[in-house]
This record gives C-alpha cells, sequence and structure tokens, in this order.
C-alpha cells in the first residue's frame, strides 16, 4: 500500500527537494481563513533555535487540524520553517526592499546560522528534527545590494536571500547542509520519514 505524505508548506523549494529524494506527496495547504503568518511570530528574547523548533511545531499542529477538518485520506504530514540569525538576532522574512536591503547590509562581510526545523507526524506519533548550517558572505557592495533587492529575489525569504538563486554569488564558505539553508534538509527529513514508517 502506497504511504499518502502530505507536505504542509507553500515553498516550492521544499516540494522540490522532496521530489528529489523520491517521495511523492500532496500539498496540504492553508485554508484563506488561516494566519500563517501569525506562527512566525517572534517571542520576546526567544533564542533562534528554540523559535524556529516552536514554530514548525505549531505549522504541524495547524496541519494536522486543516487535515482532520478536510476529511482527507491518512498520512503522513510534514512541515519545516527556516530562519536565518546573526548571533541571537532573528532575520525573517522581510516586509519590503528597505528591510531586505538592510538585512543584506549585516550579512555582509559576516558568517550567519541558517536553522531549519522538521516535523513529521503519523497519526498520534511525532519527531522532530534540526538542522543548524554556517554561511559565510562576501563582503556586498551597495550596487550588488541594490541590484539583488531589484530582482525581488529576496522577498518571501527568511534572512532576504535565496542560496539556490542569485545570492549563491554571496556564499564565500558554507558549512553544513545545503538543503537545510534551501529550507529541506535532506539528510534529516528522509531520516524523520523513515523513522514513522516511509521507505526512503
Amino acid at each position: 500500500m502506497t504511504v499518502l505524505v502530505y507536505l504542509a508548506s507553500q515553498s516550492p523549494r521544499r516540494s522540490q527537494l522532496l521530489d528529489q529524494l523520491g517521495v511523492r506527496h500532496q500539498l496540504l495547504l492553508p485554508d484563506a481563513h488561516e494566519d500563517s503568518e501569525g506562527l512566525e511570530a517572534v517571542l520576546p528574547g526567544e533564542a533562534p533555535a528554540r523559535y524556529v523548533v516552536r514554530v514548525t511545531g505549531l505549522k504541524l499542529d495547524a496541519a494536522l487540524a486543516r487535515h482532520q477538518r478536510r476529511g482527507l485520506p491518512a498520512g503522513l504530514i510534514l512541515c519545516a520553517d527556516t530562519t536565518v540569525a546573526l548571533g541571537r538576532q532573528i532575520l525573517g522574512k522581510p516586509s519590503d526592499a528597505a528591510q531586505a536591503g538592510a538585512m543584506l547590509r549585516q550579512l555582509g562581510g559576516r558568517v550567519h546560522r541558517v536553522l531549519t526545523a522538521v516535523a513529521v507526524a503519523n497519526g498520534r506519533t511525532r519527531d522532530a528534527a534540526l538542522s543548524v548550517s554556517r554561511v559565510e558572505f562576501a563582503p556586498l557592495t551597495a550596487a550588488a545590494i541594490r541590484a539583488y533587492v531589484a530582482s525581488a529575489e529576496p522577498m518571501g525569504k527568511a534572512g532576504a536571500y535565496a542560496i539556490q538563486g542569485r545570492a549563491g554569488a554571496f556564499a564565500r564558505a558554507i558549512h553544513g547542509s545545503y538543503s537545510g539553508i534551501m529550507g529541506l534538509p535532506l539528510f534529516e527529513t528522509a531520516r524523520l520519514l523513515r523513522g514513522v514508517g516511509y521507505p526512503v
């Protein structure tokens, strides 16, 4: 019997990465009334690792409720969340071009962390994992930042960049999971899926 896998994410990159693993899946996207962005609010003094694990758990809770509400066939439900951190400072998705430029100015010439949490549920069984990578950006000129922001690629991306896009030219060194920086660490995801009965 084929096990259904539901991906509760609006990110096309996560869907592509699951395809890369050979995991056939269906999207389980939020209803119009769901406040998906509200789940990503940072609590006062919250550390980046605690934040991304907590938000992923909330996304999984919402996805389980959505699955039940829609009366969908049983299956595994997978969620993930990614954040970028400079020390304890969390750099989420920029709200506009000015904020995107400000984030990139902070990241230029420095090492930052990219944290991606993954959570999976199979009925009442749940498990989660955290991938932490370090990325070193070369110094960024004002012109490079302006051009990148003008491309609109930073919008909707944690830390205002997509490593698999034009910003790949900014990364002088990467230590960790490239797929995790994209938004779904394949090693951890495969391990979680195997752990709840999906043959990866």
